[in-house]
């Protein structure tokens, strides 16, 4: 029997550590180039930083892999605009926006995949 539980605490604990995870790498590139070059930097950043917490939040649950991952990138999002107040921001942010969702479904598809590769036997 498999179980159909949506993970949701760890969901928005992946999604904490996604955003935290951009900043951590944000903040330093905005100090070193300034703004304009940073924001740049924001959609690989989500990318990658959603996809490695979406294979972390993932791997614990027992079906619905890729809609755990794209959960994470949907509650990361929420939690920026939580953050920022929901004010205007330049188009790469929505692009990131996207990228965080399609990181979440590619890491999710990725835990999917991974668990689907028969063991070999001993």
């Amino acid at each position: 029997m498999i179980d159909k539980r949506i993970h949701w605490g760890r969901i928005i604990l992946g999604a904490f550590f996604t955003e935290l995870a951009i900043f951590a790498v944000f903040i330093p590139i905005v100090l070193k180039y300034g703004n304009e070059p940073a924001a740049y930097s924001v959609p690989p950043l989500a990318l990658v930083m959603t996809f490695v917490f979406s294979v972390w939040t993932a791997q614990k649950a027992e079906s619905r892999f890729v809609l755990h991952g794209v959960l994470v990138g949907v509650v990361a999002t929420a939690m920026y605009v939580a953050l920022t107040f929901a004010q205007p921001e330049p188009f790469i942010y929505y692009v990131a926006h996207a990228l965080k969702i399609l990181g979440g479904a590619a890491g999710g598809r990725f835990v999917e995949k991974r668990r689907r590769i028969p063991q070999p036997v001993s």
